[in-house]
């Protein structure tokens, strides 16, 4: 048995408790600063109330301000913070990771930093004190994994990645269960580039939802699937030549990090709401500010967050704006309330 503590108690987090838990590790669920009114609900009912699903037992809830004492005697840490709450959590842990702990992210994206592209563990990375870099073993989760389904134990299919093979073995034997299916791999820059990518393609397949709703079916009560699957494709070829730019391996792009994380954050979810409303003509500030003023959609913040980095590197010739007609259209559509205008004739031709 493993003592676990999960950084984070939103859905994601919480759900990720479950295998865990099931395979007999003792877990204690950390909120951050923005999750007590959750902790509190797990407290007196052990239900998470937007998860809508009961944790077990055996998971132990705590503030943020109890880290430290959370922390003590962890074997694993587990990053299930979103991608805004990065730095934050570097912070806490730079004041409490003990050594010799590794770090298990399940937090996507990417951060345009210092006129580069990096990955969020990496970012999180820094933020630790040199000691701890020099003894902090980082791994990551990617793939297809809704948290309510996770939470229900619908099977779900991962991979986890880093670059120590045998931890990967060990920590996969830690979460492996029935439900829960998880191979290993070592390519962590292509998972992540995926993994964090697919919020941003699936923001643009859900275009075609609002698109549709506009427009209305067609009189034989035809819609938009060729649209949308023409959107998803588009997205795999870009993704597939970030995972290279970046030094990551194509097997990622047309496995579950790539092509399986963005069919299913492309069946629903923030992203697909957001971009429901950006097919409809909303402007994206509007839309955040009027429907989901409260609610991180991580395709979104993705598209801000690398924006003027990608903006840059294209200026600059260190990326390929052919290669990317349907990130550089999101971008615009994000960042500058461009109109939705999808760029067909530049589509595979990069």
């Amino acid at each position: 048995m493993a003592n676990v503590v999960v950084l984070g108690a939103g859905v994601m987090g919480s759900a990720f408790t479950m295998p865990l838990a099931d395979n007999g590790h003792a877990v204690r669920l950390v909120g951050t600063h923005l999750d007590g009114d959750f902790i509190e609900e797990i407290q007196e009912t052990r239900v998470h109330p937007k998860l809508k699903s009961r944790l077990r037992d055996t998971v132990m809830p705590y503030t943020y301000d109890r880290l430290d004492e959370a922390i003590q005697g962890a074997d694993l840490v587990v990053v299930g913070v979103n991608s805004l709450g990065i730095e934050w959590a570097g912070n806490m842990l730079a004041a409490t990771l003990p050594p010799d702990v590794p770090l298990l992210f399940l937090t996507k994206g990417l951060a345009g930093e210092n006129g580069t592209l990096q990955l969020l563990p990496y970012v999180l990375y820094e933020k630790l004190t040199p000691a701890q870099q020099g003894s902090t073993k980082l791994v990551a989760v990617g793939g297809p994994s809704i948290a309510g389904e996770l939470a229900a134990g619908r099977h779900t299919c991962v991979v986890l990645t880093g670059s120590d093979s045998d931890l990967l073995s060990r920590l996969a034997t830690m979460l492996r269960t029935g439900y829960y299916h998880v191979w290993t791999n070592t390519d962590m820059v292509g998972v992540e580039v995926c993994v964090a990518l697919k919020n941003l393609y699936a923001l643009a397949v859900g275009l075609v939802g609002g698109r549709l709703a506009k427009e209305g079916k067609a009189d034989n009560d035809a819609v938009m699937h060729n649209l949308a699957a023409a959107i998803f494709a588009q997205g795999l070829w870009e993704t597939a030549y970030m995972v290279d730019f970046m030094g990551g391996e194509q097997r990622s792009v047309f496995t579950l990090p790539g092509a399986g994380d963005l069919y299913v954050t492309s069946m629903g979810g923030r992203n697909s709401r957001m971009g429901w409303y950006l097919g409809q003509g909303i402007p994206y500030s509007v839309a955040k500010q009027q429907h989901m003023a409260d609610e991180t959609v991580e395709g979104a913040e993705l598209a801000r967050a690398i924006g003027p980095t990608v903006e840059e590197m294209i200026a600059d010739g260190r990326l390929d704006a052919a290669a990317l007609p349907l990130m550089r259209t999101m971008i615009e559509i994000v960042c500058h309330d461009a109109a939705v205008d999808v760029p067909w004739d530049a589509f595979f031709t990069g």
